[in-house]
């Protein structure tokens, strides 16, 4: 019999395959995040470098997330046939020589070639996804899902304090310049990406019950010839639309976040590199909590009224998202635009959650193509989003008002996503010392002990 899904998560343990794959994959989503947004609380020393002008730093801010959409695609349909290892260890191996190659650039055309094939690092979020969900149960996969997911999105905060710091180190301290300061920042973020990916191969395995490889010779997994078509199953169900109209409104809204946030301190409120960067880190920091609270509060709502509580919460968070942008656009004195920032940020990424908390519930037999679709869904709407904020800095207070409307009316969107079936009971059995309930119901085609949602 396949090994049994995890039913709890226990943070303190690594030595069960669910374990080091749910630390393994926030932790290389980290990084994956830390090197994607590493150039970005660097772009005025950048700016000044290479010389670009307002409209070469808006195509620089859309090339960041516009190979990812492509990538999120690519990566999510991998993962239906060779599993979830052999895919992150690969898209480390490659993502990490565009973030060391990006020291490079000496002109706008090859800084701009650079920052587009870094995006497709950022289609390691659907291999955390996948992984996540193929090592949980229904009960709980909400919460780990968002819990892997936003400690690795805390890379984008964590990038917005640490570069600005290592770029200090090197230009000032060690003096070496602006100029080769912000390059070997670059080099050391990929260098990180490669080692996760020996970590990574090492450590991990794709399903509860071992590699994909293994079990598809003891005949315990399908062959990849007879999942043709799960790709398209998954483009022709219009649930997989709606929740990528729901993740361009909230990660969408993130990736924009961390693109622009610190030039809009700096330039709009005259903050300085670093406290501009703490300002636009604590946006980032939220991940800590608030993407896993969103997680934890759709798998509490899916206990007590089924997918559709999950469906409603979702379209309560992007709803207060939206207004709370609105409320950030209106700032106009410093003190008061973090605490709207932060507010914004909490429903940001707690819609984050809830979005991939239903994701896993959509099309078992075609996990990976439902969680590309609506991860490049993200993406586009960080592409979309870009184009608002191609103008200089001190009009982007309008960009930001804009964004908030169009959420909360994408929140609409969500309401339309239906239930197909009856839930099926959990096991109620699970390891002691973890703070998540076994007790929970999980739509048919998920088992808890089988191997369903890998296949």
């Amino acid at each position: 019999m396949p090994a049994a899904k995890a039913t709890r998560i226990e943070l303190f343990r690594f030595d069960t395959p669910a374990m080091r794959a749910f630390h393994l994959t926030w932790a290389a989503f980290f990084c994956c995040f830390f090197a994607w947004f590493g150039i970005a609380p660097l772009m005025t020393v950048v700016r000044a470098d290479l010389g670009l002008n307002k409209d070469q730093v808006g195509w620089c801010i859309i090339a960041s997330v516009a190979a990812t959409v492509l990538a999120r695609l690519v990566i999510g349909w991998l993962c239906d046939r060779i599993g979830p290892r052999l895919a992150y260890t690969g898209l480390l191996i490659v993502g990490s020589l565009p973030v060391m190659g990006i020291g490079l650039a000496y002109n706008f055309e090859s800084f701009l070639f650079c920052r587009l094939l870094i995006g497709m690092i950022g289609a390691s979020f659907v291999i955390t996804q996948y992984h996540t969900s193929a090592m949980f149960a229904p009960n709980c996969v909400g919460t780990a899902n968002a819990a892997a997911a936003g400690w690795g999105n805390l890379g984008g905060g964590v990038t917005q304090i640490a570069m600005p710091l290592l770029f200090g180190l090197l230009a000032m301290t060690l003096g070496l310049g602006d100029r080769i300061g912000w390059r070997i920042a670059m080099f050391v973020a990929g260098l990180v990406c490669l080692l996760m990916a020996v970590a990574y191969y090492a450590l991990t395995q794709d399903t509860p019950a071992g590699n994909f490889a293994e079990l598809r010779k003891q005949g315990l997994l399908p062959s990849p010839k007879t999942q043709k078509g799960s790709f398209l199953a998954a483009c022709r169900d219009w649930r997989v639309w709606a929740l990528a109209v729901a993740y361009a409104a909230c990660f969408g809204v993130e990736l924009t976040m961390d693109n622009v946030a610190h030039m809009y301190f700096v330039d709009a409120f005259g903050l300085s590199i670093k406290s501009a960067g703490l300002a636009a880190g604590a946006f980032g920091l939220m991940n800590i909590f608030a993407r896993a609270l969103g997680g934890y509060i759709a798998d509490w709502c899916g206990q007590r009224w089924q997918f559709r509580g999950r469906v409603v919460w979702l379209f309560v968070a992007l709803l207060c998202e939206g207004l709370a942008l609105v409320l950030f656009s209106q700032m106009r004195r410093i003190e008061l635009a973090i605490p709207a920032m932060l507010l914004a940020g909490l429903f940001v990424k707690m819609s984050n959650g809830a979005t991939y908390s239903v994701v896993p519930f959509i099309n078992a037999k075609a996990l990976g193509s439902v969680a590309g679709i609506v991860g490049a869904g993200g993406n586009i709407g960080a592409v979309s989003a870009g184009f608002l904020f191609r103008g200089s800095a001190e009009t982007w207070a309008t960009s930001f008002l804009v964004l908030g409307c169009a959420v909360a009316v994408s929140s609409l969107f969500v309401l339309t996503v239906r239930g197909v079936a009856e839930p099926a009971a959990v096991p109620e059995t699970a390891p002691e010392g973890s703070f998540v309930s076994a007790n929970a119901t999980a739509p048919a085609g998920i088992e808890s002990a089988g191997l369903e949602a890998a296949s």
